[in-house]
């Protein structure tokens, strides 16, 4: 087991900003299925990010017959995912280089998110960066609530400490229900309370990460 602990990370609004492709892809899935809707933005996405696909679909603007809710919006996903294969979305900078330097450093990384069934993977091949994270976890695949992924690839890896790097309020519950510390990527969607560390973006991990002991 490595000495350091292991680093989670969040997805959207940590180590990609995805939300203008995604936007693409949705609309494409409305407009086949001759919906009457406004084309949805970069905001719009934005606003949603980090919730679930059961709460997204009943939250976004775009008025979808009831009786075809869910189904439109299972297209959605799958869609999405194809789509961000090959349509990547905006990696934020020095991905990669600080990516490399934190597993130079002997730090084992991994994903977790509230998201579909293949979106990491997207991510990862998007981005050119399968190969640098050790595990993964979505909510679709567990059902299970963001916390408890967390809890369960530190215990699959065998980790018993490690921190998680997210945007949002909602990533800092996590950290606080899985009981490990939070480091804020304060330049992505979101605010935190006294996290245990602020990052304004991803080149200032590796330093702070060593100032603060982790």
């Amino acid at each position: 087991m490595s000495a350091k602990p292991m680093l989670i990370f969040d997805l959207d609004g940590t180590l990609w900003d995805s939300a203008t492709r995604v936007a693409e892809s949705w609309n494409l899935i409305f407009a086949r299925e001759n919906l009457d809707f406004t084309p949805l933005t970069e905001d719009d996405i934005h606003s949603v990010m980090g919730m679930t696909m059961d709460e997204i679909r009943y939250v976004l603007p775009v008025k979808v017959p009831e009786d075809r809710r869910e189904a439109i919006f299972r297209e959605c996903a799958a869609f999405e995912v194809e789509y961000l294969r090959t349509h990547a979305g905006t990696p934020y900078p020095q991905l990669r280089p600080v990516m490399e330097t934190l597993k130079s450093r002997g730090y084992s990384l991994a994903i977790v998110s509230n998201c579909q069934l293949g979106y990491i993977d997207a991510f990862l091949v998007s981005c050119g960066v399968e190969d640098l994270f050790q595990d993964q976890e979505e909510w679709e695949r567990t059902g299970l609530t963001k916390g408890e992924n967390i809890r369960l690839v530190m215990e699959r890896n065998g980790f018993s400490r490690a921190v998680y790097i997210g945007d949002t309020r909602k990533d800092q519950e996590a950290a606080r229900a899985a009981g490990i510390p939070f480091i804020h990527a304060a330049y992505g969607f979101g605010e935190a309370e006294r996290p245990e560390g602020v990052i304004h973006s991803l080149a200032e991990l590796p330093e702070l990460l060593e100032e603060s002991g982790f």
